[in-house]
């Protein structure tokens, strides 16, 4: 006989290990004695009251989709904190489902809706996150990744590989932007771990306002100084979170850019084409100096998101999964959380302690430019520095490979740190 029902759901955008989590909660669940309802596409039909878009989950359902990448249940960017009608939906669709405890699967956005979701229903219905995100930027103990990350970054290193090889070959420049609106974790993972030549992220600006020339004087300091070393090809890897903080009204004058905004309030970066926007300024620069350049834009994020999960996220989504089915009907249940691991040990770790008390948003965690390793990848990157505009010799070299006069180089550069 059932002791209670059980829902799982999963918003935001996908990540390598989800089904991993299903599998875990589903099968864990079912050793207490729980029934299981999967319910698709996140938050999307409870919000429009509509309980009719599940699934019963059976064990043999999800016994192997750990090894599988996507979502069984799909998900949604749907957010019912948004407005209240909304979330009156939510509870009263939650209640018609008699639910006794909810997993919900997400980033930021889905934990503060899981959050609401539980305040709303009065706490008598059981709720439990599992952070999920290829960004990394949930400030979890122990400085573990989200689930997802590990996958990503492997993916993406390998396809980073290759255009490195690729512009080698043929001698142009790959320009790379990869997923990460807040955090620049999976730019600079990737770009490490592929050794790429530059890899550039919004968190090294200490402005908390960019232009276009700011970023793009980076990438041009880097061909140069590679030129001067007698290479005329690479690779850059930039974080998407970096057209975050570009203006909204240069963007808008930009062709080919529509800026807009989701359900969440954030910028839809799908729809400003950064590598593009930063190839197309760089081309016509070097233009200007009667100096002809061969780039190409690429964009990689949708093919990391839905990759079968490596070994490490296969595990880690095993562990999150049983973690957050234990809590949920365990005697330590003290309110909404997220489950989390916590030096090995798989333990909750309350919503107050995530969420900031002025945006009422989670917490986010970026990448420290003071920091030992980010120090470490700068180091092996090659970029124009101060350096190198102290030297003189250098000067010479770095200004006949930029065909500009030693003067004009140091004015160009100066402000580069």
């Amino acid at each position: 006989m059932s002791k209670g029902r059980l829902g799982i759901l999963v918003g935001g955008g996908p990540a390598p290990g989800i089904n991993g989590v299903i599998s875990a909660a589903t099968i864990q669940a079912i050793n207490r004695d729980l029934e299981v309802v999967g319910i698709c596409d996140g938050f999307k039909w409870l919000c429009r009251g509509d309980a009719t878009h599940t699934v019963a989950l059976r064990r043999e359902d999800v016994s192997r989709i750990h090894l599988q990448g996507g979502s069984i249940l799909r998900t949604a960017r749907d957010n019912p904190t948004k407005k209240p009608e909304l979330m009156k939906n939510v509870v009263e669709t939650l209640r018609q489902l008699d639910l006794d405890y909810l997993v919900t699967i997400g980033g930021d956005d889905t934990a503060t809706s899981a959050n609401g979701v539980a305040a709303s229903m009065g706490h008598t219905l059981r709720v439990v996150h599992v952070p999920k995100t290829i960004d990394n930027d949930l400030p979890l103990p122990d400085g573990m990744p989200t689930f997802g990350f590990q996958t990503a970054r492997h993916v993406g290193a390998e396809l980073v590989q290759n255009l490195m090889e690729d512009a080698r070959t043929t001698g142009r420049w790959y320009l790379v932007v990869a997923m990460g609106r807040k955090a620049g974790h999976l730019a600079l993972g990737i770009g490490r771990a592929a050794g790429a030549t530059l890899s550039l992220i919004a968190e090294e600006f200490a402005q908390p306002r960019l232009t276009l020339a700011d970023v793009c004087l980076e990438v041009e300091g880097a061909i140069i100084k590679r030129r001067a070393m007698g290479r005329n090809d690479g690779v850059v890897v930039i974080a998407e979170g970096i057209s975050e903080r570009l203006d909204e009204n240069e963007l808008a004058k930009l062709p080919d850019v529509e800026v807009a905004h989701d359900d969440h309030g954030h910028l839809e970066l799908r729809e400003i084409p950064l590598s593009r926007i930063i190839k197309r300024q760089l081309e016509a620069t070097f233009a200007a100096r009667h100096d002809k350049i061969t780039m190409v834009a690429v964009d990689i994020g949708y093919e990391l998101r839905c990759a079968p999960p490596i070994p490490f996220d296969c595990e880690y989504t095993r562990d999150l999964g049983w973690g957050a089915v234990e809590y949920l009907l365990g005697p330590e249940y003290k309110g909404a959380a997220m489950v989390s691991v916590q030096g090995g040990r798989v333990r909750p770790l309350g919503f107050d302690a995530l969420m900031d008390s002025e945006t009422h948003h989670a917490k986010v965690r970026v990448v420290d430019p003071t920091c030992e390793s980010f120090r470490i990848a700068r180091d092996f990157m090659i970029r124009m520095c101060p350096a190198d505009l102290a030297d003189t010799a250098k000067v010479n070299q770095l200004a006949e490979a930029a065909r500009m006069s030693p003067e004009q180089l140091r004015t160009r550069f100066a402000a580069l740190s």
